[in-house]
Order: structure tokens, then sequence, then C-alpha cells
């Protein structure tokens, strides 16, 4: 046993949502999933940061350019969250606006995400690690090129201490106990995990008897 490891749990009260560059250009670099597959994973997160009422700040790069605009659903769901669109830099991090954004909210887990994964996301994760932020990189809501590349730069942000996590691993973690909302977050689930609408029509079923 470990005994100098902490398990630190993300935080509904603690933890802020950083989407970076989901933009229709460099979206379609993404190859490490399906495009339907990697479209329905990000709109899920998107969705649990709404569910939980995150902070979320959204970011794109050289969005005027090839990288194109942000993916127009992310910001119909949060159509009032703090909107950077770096001029230039390719590390969020070195966007001044984007880390007081972050800082504005007080918070100290960042939840990331973000297209691509050894470049959007790793830059900004490793950046916000050395600035002592705990770090959370969600896994299927950030793509890349292939898996060999996603497998190397998950290694290079492991090895540095960002946790890795799908969007549903995020969601239990923050929702902590069914009984605080059984419906809700079932609907969401069942919104972006087909087979799920089975499990909450068997409880709607017996909850109803």
């Amino acid at each position: 046993m470990n005994k100098l490891f902490k398990y630190n749990r993300l935080s509904k009260e603690d933890a802020v949502l950083l989407l970076v560059d989901h933009q229709a250009g460099l979206i379609s670099l993404v190859q490490d999933f399906s495009p339907n597959e990697f479209k329905n994973n990000v709109l899920a997160l998107t969705a649990c940061g709404k569910y939980f009422k995150l902070p979320t700040i959204l970011t794109t790069s050289f969005e005027d350019g090839p990288n194109g605009p942000l993916v127009p659903e992310i910001k119909e769901i949060f159509p009032d969250a703090p909107y950077v669109a770096r001029p230039g830099n390719i590390n969020a991090w070195d966007n001044e606006d984007f880390v007081n954004a972050i800082k504005k909210t007080g918070r100290k887990q960042l939840i990331i995400a973000g297209v691509v994964t050894e470049v959007c996301v790793a830059f900004p994760a490793l950046s916000a690690i050395e600035e002592g932020y705990e770090v959370f990189v969600v896994t299927d809501a950030s793509g890349t090129f292939n898996e060999v590349t996603r497998d190397a730069a998950w290694m290079r942000m492991q090895a540095a201490g960002v946790q890795m996590m799908s969007w549903f691993g995020v969601a239990c973690e923050l929702h902590r106990d069914w009984r605080n909302d059984v419906e809700g977050l079932g609907a969401l689930f069942s919104n972006y995990l087909p087979n799920y609408r089975n499990l909450m029509t068997s409880y709607f079923a017996v909850s109803k008897k």
C-alpha cells in the first residue's frame, strides 16, 4: 500500500472545466476516435459541465486560420462562458486572458479536454501542474492523429502528475451518490450513452410500481 497516496476527488466546489480548441478544422485531425464517437464524448463532457454548474472556460487557437471556429454546439451549451480566442498562442497557458479567467474562479482543480492531445491538452496541463493546480485530463474528449501519438502524450502528462479520466468517470466522481439525483444524471447519461437508456427504462419500471 502506498501510504503517500491521497485520493483527492473531483469536487463540484473546486473544479473548473477547460475546453481547449475543439474547433471545426482541428477536430478533423482526430483519428484515435471515430468522428461521431468523439463529438459525442465532447458534448457529453460539456453537458456534464452544465449539469454540475462548473465554471467553464472556452478557448480557441487562431480560429481565423485553418483551425476554424469553435464547434457550435459547445457555444450553444455555454453561451455566456468566458471565451478566449487566442490570436496565436499554441499553449493556452501562454495567454494571459485564459490564465486570468481560471484564476478568477478561485478554484484549483482543472478538468481539461481538447484537440490535439499532445499539444493543446498537454501543454496547458503541464503548465498548470507546474503552477500547483490539480489537473484531470478527459481522455475520451481529447483527440489526436493516432493512438501512438496519444499514448505518448498520456505518458508524458501522467509522469508529471496529471490524472487521466473518462467523461463518465468525471461525472460519477462529481456526483458522489446516486441519491443526489437519479433521474437528472440518468437522463444525461442516456443522451450520450444509448445503452444506458436500458438501465433507466428498468429503473423507471421498478420505481413506478
